[in-house]
């Protein structure tokens, strides 16, 4: 990805998945080790940066509760002054840059500015934490409809998410852990059952994850008791009490 005054770069929104640098697509892997520019939010695991060329230029544009090293539209500047000047862009996001990761603010910007996109999606961090933690988001049993939500937004006691959890259904909560309590709250006010399983996942499929069981009534307590910190998600629903299918996993591993 050669850079040159006379051409306009491409900027490449690439998903850098739920944190293993084994679950990134090929595409992503090769952008990422190719790269000349790379920028990257905070919550891409420092073993997929250090995949990066020697001498590539990394700029980071970490996001963290309250305290912004760049705002979004910074950073949507950035991208397209990066590629006007020529240079080829990686943009890295965790997760998937098209859920909960304004990849789609990120393209629109830059495309209003003439500049080529190209989105290279990654395994969403709701997919990847279930899987880690060995949680089925669907079951035929339990639950035929997944709803993903943000549960660090302006108003969230004023946000409809009746409906989005209960029998039948499994609710995963992005960037939930700071209102774990308040969104217990929310959801029992809205009619759900302080006995819902809940499982909180933290660092999904890197060494140090942690998964967390309990109860809906219980879920702000587990998140402080534990002091659970981001990257991590909320599992709300009888999905999440299906037995503890990993520590089984676990005891299969160690008599093979």
């Amino acid at each position: 990805m050669s850079n040159s005054p006379s051409r306009i770069g491409t900027v490449y929104l690439v998903g850098a998945g739920p944190g293993d640098p084994d679950l990134l697509t090929l595409r992503a892997a090769r952008l990422v080790m190719n790269a000349r520019v790379l920028v990257h939010d905070g919550l891409v695991d420092p073993a997929i940066l250090a995949m990066a060329p020697q001498g590539c230029r990394m700029i980071s544009v970490a996001k963290q509760r309250s305290r912004h090293t760049m705002r979004q539209e910074e950073i949507n500047a950035l991208l397209v002054r990066e590629a006007l000047a020529g240079n080829d862009v990686v943009r890295l996001k965790g997760g998937d840059p098209f859920v909960f990761g304004r990849g789609g603010e990120e393209a629109e910007e830059c495309i209003a500015a003439g500049v080529p996109v190209e989105v290279v999606p990654g395994i969403s961090a709701a997919m990847g934490a279930a899987a880690s933690a060995m949680i089925p988001l669907t079951h035929r049993e339990n639950a035929s409809i997944v709803s993903f939500v943000a549960g660090q937004c302006k108003g969230l006691s004023d946000q409809n998410w009746a409906g989005l959890a209960g029998f039948g259904r499994t609710l995963v909560i992005y960037m939930g852990v700071a209102t774990a309590e308040a969104i217990a709250e929310k959801l029992m006010a809205d009619g759900l059952s302080p006995e819902m399983p809940v499982a909180v996942i933290e660092n999904a499929s890197r060494p140090q994850m942690r998964v967390l069981r309990g109860q809906l009534a219980a879920l702000g307590a587990v998140v402080a008791r534990n002091k659970v910190s981001s990257p991590a998600l909320i599992v709300i629903g009888e999905v999440a009490g299906r037995g503890d299918m990993m520590e089984l996993n676990k005891v299969l591993e160690a008599v093979r």
